[in-house]
């Protein structure tokens, strides 16, 4: 039986309270087992079991009046909080576990601390699914993520050297030329695909294959650059195709004032107003911080 089934019934469920007054009407008022039993609505075996723990205990006061649900429980509540800390230590590092890895090391975790473990654990070298999903439930600061493709060149280029070395220039920049707001611009660019993904449609159930018409199966993705200044107002955008030869008619259905280009390299300053008398600042963002 998985040991996170859910409860169907309310039956044998007491709170702390009544259980504590229960076993102290039993101890303090010498009254019968079964009469307290039945008045409380406690099977005499629970209560039984009770008596016995508080008998039992050098401290009266710390005694416990709940069930031990976490008698199975692998690792103690700190050694959890390790093994959290450290999945949240490795993913901003960008070598984040995935779920058979963060399995795999709890075994081996485990295994060095000499803790007792399931038999299943021993034989698939691992730890169990459930295991995982219970252990997400008690730290809600973790959840299985999809992370982006990064290369190795990025993430060291992503330094703190490099970022001061970035804002040093910036402000020398500022300070030199006197920008002011509607002069500083942020381009960014975004990929757009001639192909788009077909929505959802009703056909036969049952059915091998369903599908939906396109003008192709694998499109191509068009460079789209969007700007915007500080104050609020934006440049049409600026679309990079990927052909050799541009022509006119790529932009039919296009936005008023966009233009385009087959060439990976293309200005969009002419809508800025840019001269000597008014220059412009043009941050062109190619790292994010994550």
């Amino acid at each position: 039986m998985a040991s996170n089934r859910k409860r169907k019934t309310e039956r044998c469920v007491t709170s702390p309270d009544v259980m504590k007054s229960a076993v102290s009407a039993v101890i303090n008022q010498k009254r019968s087992a079964k009469a307290v039993a039945s008045e409380f609505g406690i099977k005499l075996t629970t209560r039984r079991r009770y008596v016995k723990k508080y008998l039992d205990s050098e401290s009266k006061e710390q005694v416990g009046y709940f069930p031990k649900y976490n008698a199975r429980q692998v690792f103690s509540a700190e050694m959890e909080t390790q093994l959290a800390e450290y999945f949240l230590v490795a993913a901003k590092h960008n070598y984040g576990h995935s779920p058979a890895m963060a399995r795999k090391l709890a075994y081996e975790y485990a295994l060095q601390n000499k803790i007792t473990m399931p038999y299943s654990w021993f034989r698939d070298c691992s730890a169990g699914e459930e295991w995982l999903g219970a252990f997400l439930k008690r730290h809600k600061n973790l959840s299985i993520r999809t992370p982006e493709a990064t290369s190795l060149a990025r993430l060291t280029a992503f330094n703190q050297h490099n970022v001061k070395q970035f804002f040093t220039n910036l402000d020398l920049v500022y300070t030199r030329n006197n920008y002011g707001p509607q002069s500083i611009y942020n381009c960014d660019e975004t990929g757009l695909t001639t192909v788009q993904r077909p929505s959802k449609v009703i056909a036969g159930k049952g059915l091998k294959k369903v599908a939906s018409a396109t003008s192709q199966e694998r499109g191509q993705l068009v460079t789209a650059c969007c700007t915007i200044n500080a104050i609020g107002n934006s440049i049409p955008p600026f679309m990079v195709f990927p052909r050799v030869h541009f022509k006119q008619h790529m932009l039919f259905g296009a936005p008023t004032g966009v233009d385009g280009t087959a060439h990976p390299s293309g200005w969009m300053i002419c809508h800025a107003r840019c001269s000597k008398e008014s220059p412009v600042l043009l941050l062109w963002i190619i790292m994010r911080a994550t």
